[in-house]
């Protein structure tokens, strides 16, 4: 009970903030609502009606919590054509029948559909999205509405377009061009103001602000009518009360159509990409580090959806923008999503007749802003700077979906993707026969503090990412992980990214989440994001560095070592260790020195066993000289291995007067006696006070290694502390 009060004392000490940040979002929300609408040739109001219902509704039953929904910039091209092909009232029907599927797909709990979409094939959709809204709305920009058959032919118009404007004749155009270009400059320039106070409005409101003052100063202080052609301002905002007289009569003639049908696919798959990616990227900026029940929001944005079909309103989608705004405000709980929504309805009910005065061409240069955003030049530089591969997948999704459809689009990206994995691993086989395994292990590490453990074996890409995922999902961001892809063929751009947002949220929540075994891959560029194949030989040179060896190469800047990450073939520091005497050691790599040599830190590759039998190992050893003679021994924690082995005759040495090391410790060795000199009681009592560790000595050195895998960066720098003083005291005793 009191911790539904605190809760409840929370929410009221938080509230004056998110009512402050849902008044800044609505600023925003209005003339993007009413510009989008228009984009898609619905009514203005359409689009205030599906930021209040889901506003509102998403509130009060979603699962994020500080997510702003409302009509999405992605939606803009598939509801046109559904507007325009199916009529505006059979269009309806189409957003409240995606609305039933984005219902079920949160029932059915399939939230995880965006993992299924490669990150480059989602970058071309969102680019091709933003060029169709801004090949669009350019033209009415600059007072000049044409009517071409598909967005290319929008686009290669741009420059007729520009022409004509340079030279309209009728004062009414020129002054709604100067409208289009004023705000646009406004919304490219406006960020670099650094100024608080100026800043607390958002571009798009001064925009609107400016505009009914512009209308309010030509007819009240110069006595003249507004000099933008009256086809240039916004028209048909109805009141409140004809909101509701005019709330639209269902046609659900000709919904057995196929293009009622592609409608209805094509609304369910881009909202619920959109509004999938927009919570996972808000997510991440939540101050608080709360992650959403994705599938109790997709619920949420269903049931807004439907609500907003039948009121004449767009679909519900989750935004990044409006959400970002909401974050950096201040808002911090959903009741920042209701308040937005309760100042459009007081902005409709009191300032309805004010929004005429807006002209079109003012608010189409919002979305030429979005889309131009969507379809920025430097996302083709990030492409490229993550793989070539990446930018042809890319290309194909932005094309396709240009000349044919957002749906054929993403499905041809993700074709050309699984295409180029097949081309870049020279292998068709490995995807095919391992894309129904169960390809990840995760277990609990119980030595000392607890790990994650997850290994992941045969391939990791787009299309088998959710398992990886599920696991990843499961630990809490405050524990340690480590992820390892030794065993792993092959990494794809779309993991790497996710793997990499996995790593910011848990450092973000005092975790730890370290990736291993990805040392042996390859990669085309120098992006930490680019896609991994293992070589089979591996390449003396790397091209390029992990995250894992940059934070080595740190590591040694740090602790003054000298750092080599290539793969080395001098071995005899390694002989007659007892360990290595049944294996067959490959090489090490990654190896950390002190200036002396004395110390030496590594990766290592060996195998076991030969022909079918045969497994290759890799594992983080520490290797010790030692300035003086010292016995050959074996310790080991004590274990039911242990115990066994004594049955079998193999002697545990046991240390006088030490019983409690005697009992945790499994102590091996031929000279007994020189043995049980050495493990005096300084000796024995760091033994005792410290991590379980394999350590072994061959006589004039000492091998120590922990689990049998590749260490993490955390787990590197404890091995080498264990080390440092073990020689320390090693020294200083004999």
């Amino acid at each position: 009970m009191s911790g539904k009060k605190s809760n409840i004392k929370q929410f009221i000490q938080d509230l004056p903030k998110n009512v402050f940040s849902g008044f800044v979002v609505s600023l925003i929300a209005l003339p993007l609502g009413l510009g989008l609408a228009m984009a898609s040739e619905a009514p203005p109001i359409a689009g205030i009606i599906a930021a209040v219902i889901g506003g509102i509704t998403v509130s009060l039953l979603g699962g994020s919590h500080v997510t702003i929904v409302g009509p999405g910039n992605g939606l803009v091209g598939v509801t046109l054509v559904a507007i325009t092909t199916l009529g505006l009232e059979t269009a309806y029907i189409a957003i409240v029948f995606s609305g039933l599927f984005l219902l079920l797909l949160g029932f059915f709990r399939m939230g995880k559909l965006s993992d299924f979409f490669p990150s480059s094939a989602i970058q071309g959709m969102l680019a091709a999205i933003g060029l169709i809204i801004l090949g669009k709305q350019f033209h009415i920009m600059l007072a000049h509405k044409i009517n071409r058959s598909d967005t290319i032919d929008y686009l290669i118009e741009i420059p007729f377009t520009l022409n004509d404007a340079v030279h309209y004749e009728k004062k009414g155009l020129v002054f709604a061009a100067l409208a289009g270009i004023l705000s646009l400059a406004i919304m490219f320039f406006y960020s670099k103001v650094r100024n608080k106070y100026l800043q607390l409005i958002p571009a798009p409101m001064w925009i609107v602000i400016l505009s009914i003052g512009f209308s309010y100063y030509v007819e009240i202080g110069l006595h003249e009518a507004n000099p933008i052609s009256k086809e240039y301002m916004i028209s048909g905002i109805p009141s409140i009360q004809n909101i509701l007289a005019d709330i639209p009569i269902p046609n659900f003639n000709g919904i057995w159509s196929m293009a009622f049908l592609g409608s209805v696919f094509g609304l369910t798959l881009i909202s619920s990409i959109e509004s999938l990616l927009s919570i996972k990227a808000v997510d991440k900026l939540d101050p608080e580090k709360r992650r959403s029940n994705v599938n109790r929001d997709l619920k949420a944005l269903g049931l807004a959806t439907i609500g907003s079909g039948f009121l004449g309103g767009l679909n519900v989608v989750t935004v990044i923008a409006r959400s970002s705004v909401n974050v950096n405000q201040g808002g911090n709980n959903r009741s920042s999503n209701f308040f937005h929504a309760l100042f459009l309805i007081i902005f409709i009910v009191f300032f309805s007749t004010q929004l005429t005065r807006i002209p079109l061409p003012a608010l189409m240069a919002i979305l030429v802003y979005t889309g131009y955003k969507l379809a920025s030049p430097d996302i083709i530089t990030k492409m490229f700077s993550i793989g070539k591969e990446q930018l042809i997948i890319f290309f194909i999704t932005l094309v396709v979906t240009l000349k044919i459809g957002l749906i054929t689009g993403i499905i041809a990206g993700v074709i050309a993707t699984i295409i180029i994995h097949i081309i870049i691993n020279k292998s068709a086989g490995l995807f095919f026969r391992n894309v129904l395994k169960p390809n990840v292990l995760m277990y609990k590490e119980q030595d000392g503090k607890e790990n994650y453990y997850v290994s992941v074996k045969h391939f990791c890409s787009f299309l088998n990412y959710f398992r990886l995922k599920k696991h990843l999902d499961a630990v809490p961001e405050d524990q340690d992980v480590i992820v390892d892809f030794s065993l792993c063929d092959f990494v794809d751009n779309t993991v790497m990214e996710n793997i990499h947002n996995y790593q910011e949220l848990f450092a973000k929540r005092g975790g730890h989440f370290d990736v291993v075994g990805l040392d042996m891959h390859d990669t085309g560029t120098k992006h930490p994001l680019a896609s991994r194949r293992l070589l089979a030989v591996p390449r003396i040179i790397k091209k390029s560095l992990t995250r894992r060896q940059n934070s080595l190469y740190s590591l040694a800047e740090d602790y003054h070592l000298n750092y080599n990450p290539k793969h080395q073939k001098e071995l005899t520091f390694l002989n007659n260790f007892s360990f290595f005497q049944t294996k067959h050691i490959d090489h090490i790599y990654n190896k950390l020195s002190t200036e002396d040599k004395s110390i030496k830190l590594f990766d290592i590759e060996f195998s076991e066993g030969e022909f079918i039998a045969k497994e290759v190992i890799r594992k983080t050893m520490i290797h010790i000289e030692i300035n003086q003679a010292i016995p050959e021994f074996t310790l080991d924690k004590e274990g039911f291995l242990e115990k066994v082995s004594a049955l079998a005759g193999i002697k545990d040495i046991d240390i006088e007067n030490h019983d409690d090391f005697s009992n945790r410790f499994h102590l091996m060795g031929e000279n007994e006696k020189s043995i049980a000199q050495f493990f005096n009681d300084d000796i024995t009592h760091f033994f005792e006070s410290n991590p379980y560790y394999h350590v072994e000595s061959n006589g004039k050195s000492i091998l120590i290694f922990g689990k049998e895998r590749l260490a993490s960066i955390k787990e590197i720098k404890a091995l080498f502390d264990y080390g440092k003083r073990l020689k320390a005291v090693i020294e200083a005793n004999n």
